[in-house]
C-alpha cells in the first residue's frame, strides 16, 4: 500500500471499527461497507414472528447455529389475545424443531437475559430484533438493532452487511452525587446530542471506571434515543473483573478518529426528567414538581435491576402511595427478582 491507502491502514481505530474489523476479517474504518460474522442473533415475540416469515421467504431451512439464535418472549407478557398467542406458539415450534434457544414468558426482559445467560461478551457482535440492543455495549460488545428481514438473513447465514459507523466519543470525569443515577446521565447526554444527534453513529464512552456494569447498561440502552447505531463501553478493569478474564477486551487506539467529542462532568449532573412527548425535552426534575401523574413504572429494559429497586425503596421507604397513583414494579428478570427477595 502507498499514499493515503497506507496512511489509513496504519491509522488508529475506534472500538466499533476494531470489532467490525475482527468480524469482517479485514481492517475497517467508518464509512466502509463490510460483511461481518455475527456471534448472536436475538428475536423477541415482537420481532420474531415477522423474522420467521422472512426466514421462509428467503428459503431458510436451518439456522447457522441453534446455540447462537435466541428468542425471548418479553413484549407481550401476559399474552393479550389469541392472535399473539398463535404467533408465540409459532416461535415455540421453531424452538422445538431445534432452531433456537427459547426464553419463554416470565423469564425476563431480553436485554437482561442475554448477559445473564452468557450470550454477551467483550468483542462480540450481536444483532437483535429490538432497537435497545445497544445495551450490550455495556459489556464491551457491539450490539445493534436490526429489522426483521436483516434478522432473518443473519439467522440463516450467520453474517450480515453493515456500514461501519462514525464514532462520537463521550468522556466522563468526576463522580456522581448521591441519588443521581445513570438514567440522569443518559438523559443529560440525550439532551446535549438531541434525539437524532448520533444517527447511525457509535457512541463510545471513555473514563467510565467509576460506573458499575448496571449503570453502563442503562447508559448504553438509552443511547439509541439519540439515533445511535451502537454504544460501547471500554474493555477496562470493571469489565475485566466482571468476566474474570482479559479475553476479547477491546480498547480504542490513542489516535482513533472521532466525528465529535463530548466531556461530561458527572459531579455536575443533577436529577432530570424527560417531559412528554420528546426524549430530548430534558429538564431538572424541579421543573416538573407539582405535575399530576397517575402511574409510575420501575422496570423496563433500561432499569429494573437490584440497584434500581434498592434506590427506589430508599426514596419511597414505607410511605403509602398517593391515592389514585399506581406504581408498577417489574424486576428485569427472574434472577433479579430472586436476588431482590433475598436482599
Amino acid at each position: 500500500m502507498i499514499g493515503s491507502d497506507w496512511g489509513e491502514y496504519m491509522a488508529g481505530q475506534t472500538i466499533a471499527e476494531k470489532i467490525f474489523s475482527r468480524h469482517a476479517g479485514k481492517r475497517a474504518f467508518s464509512g466502509d461497507s463490510v460483511i461481518a460474522d455475527v456471534d448472536v442473533t436475538m428475536a423477541t415475540d415482537g420481532s420474531g414472528p415477522l423474522a420467521l416469515e422472512f426466514f421462509k421467504k428467503m428459503g431458510g431451512s436451518r439456522v447457522f447455529d441453534p446455540e447462537k439464535v435466541v428468542v425471548v418472549f418479553d413484549h407481550y407478557v401476559p399474552c393479550p389475545n389469541d392472535k399473539v398467542a398463535a404467533m408465540q406458539e409459532t416461535m415455540r415450534e421453531f424452538s422445538r424443531a431445534g432452531q433456537c434457544r427459547l426464553l419463554d414468558l416470565g423469564e425476563g426482559i431480553c436485554h437482561q437475559l442475554l448477559p445473564e445467560n452468557g450470550y454477551v461478551f467483550p468483542g462480540a457482535l450481536i444483532v437483535g430484533g429490538d432497537s435497545h440492543s445497544t445495551t450490550y455495549g455495556a459489556f464491551n460488545a457491539l450490539g445493534t438493532g436490526v429489522g426483521s428481514s436483516d434478522l432473518a438473513a443473519a439467522m440463516i447465514s450467520g453474517r450480515l452487511w453493515f456500514r461501519v459507523p462514525e464514532s462520537v466519543k463521550v468522556t466522563f470525569r468526576g463522580n456522581l452525587q448521591p441519588r443521581v443515577t445513570a438514567k440522569d446521565v443518559a438523559l443529560t447526554i440525550v439532551r446535549q446530542l438531541g434525539a437524532d444527534g448520533a444517527a447511525y453513529k457509535a457512541v463510545e464512552f471513555a473514563g467510565a471506571g467509576m460506573l458499575s456494569v448496571s449503570e453502563r447498561m442503562t447508559l448504553c440502552n438509552m443511547m439509541v434515543e439519540t439515533g445511535a447505531k451502537c454504544a460501547l463501553m471500554p474493555g477496562d478493569a470493571v469489565i475485566r473483573e466482571y468476566f474474570k478474564d482479559d479475553a476479547g477486551l477491546v480498547e480504542a487506539d490513542c489516535d482513533a478518529r472521532y466525528s465529535g467529542e463530548i466531556l461530561v462532568d458527572l459531579s455536575a449532573i443533577t436529577p432530570v426528567v424527560a417531559l412528554p412527548h420528546q426524549v430530548d425535552r430534558v429538564v431538572p426534575v424541579e421543573q416538573a414538581l407539582g405535575t399530576p401523574i397517575q402511574m409510575g413504572v420501575l422496570g423496563t429494559c433500561t432499569n429494573g435491576r437490584v440497584d434500581d429497586l434498592r434506590l427506589a425503596l430508599e426514596v419511597i421507604g414505607r410511605r403509602a402511595l398517593h391515592p389514585g397513583f399506581e406504581l408498577l414494579v417489574v424486576p428485569a428478570s427472574r434472577q433479579v427478582y430472586a436476588e431482590a427477595r433475598n436482599d
